[in-house]
């Protein structure tokens, strides 16, 4: 078996399409498929199902997916190191983002890397903490950026940022939050939140399980850039992190509230595997990313007043206009 052979199986079972993968190893098809048919005749083993829908692993494909994938990871470091012996960066970089993380910082750090990096190619995924914790492991990401999760993982993780969750609804929402807003007030709203698969949902419940509360969103949506458009359009309400708000707090379609009392605080963390070594390529990748995501954390923020504050200023407005009419 040759690490070529490696690289075109586990770009096919990424891909899970001949035409896609072969665009993306620039090769022909006929090229790739004869090339997994010879890995399949040496080992005896069929590793595909094909149909219409396209490639999918079987049994023992999904049993050499893990085996070869920390191989071709080796393989690459190792070229990578001896580049930067000559004073270049280069390789290719497999990250896995948080989708609070990725609609922040995916476009702006892409492009980052692209023009600064020239040599590096990146391939960035987004999803769930408990699937981006599994595909390091397995060696399919090189690290991942995620949500500290509460029960420990096998995989050495390096603390990123603290963020705090906010009370949001629409700018126009006739109901409003308390002066001095505690988490125990949003059970009196209807809520949007994400779903019990999503992290963030995970720190939530937990927080309102320990002030004695139940949540029960009306509706659920894991895409957060669709529940900020309900938020943005609807009288519901949400807790989210701040960058996970911020177009829409930036085009003023929503306004947030930080907690006077109960407040709750995610954190961000970078994880890989504790025996695969970070590449110079990917120590890169995650320096870019981390910069934007503080950037981004800090431009949102911006934007977030305390419950408190907006309480006193409704306060001074109603003095000022009964001085005006005295």
């Amino acid at each position: 078996m040759e690490i070529r052979q490696m690289q075109y199986f586990l770009c096919l079972a990424e891909e899970k399409n001949v035409t896609r993968a072969a665009r993306q190893l620039n090769i022909v098809q006929p090229a790739l498929s004869m090339q997994i048919a010879k890995l399949e005749a040496e080992l005896g083993q069929k590793l595909f199902d094909r149909s219409v829908q396209g490639m999918t692993l079987t049994s023992a494909g999904e049993t050499l997916l893990r085996l070869t994938a920390p191989i071709v990871r080796d393989a690459e470091y190792a070229r990578q190191e001896m580049a930067q012996l000559g004073g270049r960066i280069s390789g290719r970089v497999s990250v896995g983002l948080i989708t609070s993380v990725a609609q922040s910082t995916m476009a702006s750090s892409s492009a980052t890397v692209a023009s600064r990096y020239p040599e590096i190619t990146l391939s960035a995924c987004e999803g769930y903490t408990e699937t981006l914790v599994d595909w390091v492991n397995t060696g399919q990401l090189d690290f991942a950026l995620i949500n500290v999760p509460r029960r420990r993982t096998p995989l050495a993780a390096h603390h990123v940022m603290d963020e705090e969750m906010v009370f949001a609804c629409r700018k126009t929402n006739p109901i409003r939050p308390p002066a001095k807003l505690r988490f125990d007030h949003i059970a009196k709203f209807d809520l949007v939140l994400p779903s019990k698969r999503h992290g963030l949902r995970l720190i939530l419940d937990e927080h309102a399980a320990a002030i004695g509360i139940d949540l029960r969103p009306r509706l659920e949506l894991d895409t957060l850039p669709a529940l900020c458009d309900v938020i943005a359009t609807t009288d519901f309400a949400t807790v989210l992190p701040t960058i996970a708000l911020r177009q829409s707090l930036a085009n003023g379609a929503i306004r947030a509230h930080r907690f006077d009392e109960q407040r709750i605080v995610r954190s961000i963390a970078w994880v890989h595997h504790p025996r695969r070594t970070v590449s110079v390529a990917a120590k890169a990748v995650l320096d870019v990313i981390s910069h934007d995501l503080a950037e981004a954390a800090d431009a949102a923020r911006a934007f977030v007043e305390p419950a408190s504050r907006g309480a006193t200023t409704r306060k001074r407005r109603r003095q000022s206009r009964r001085g005006a009419n005295d």
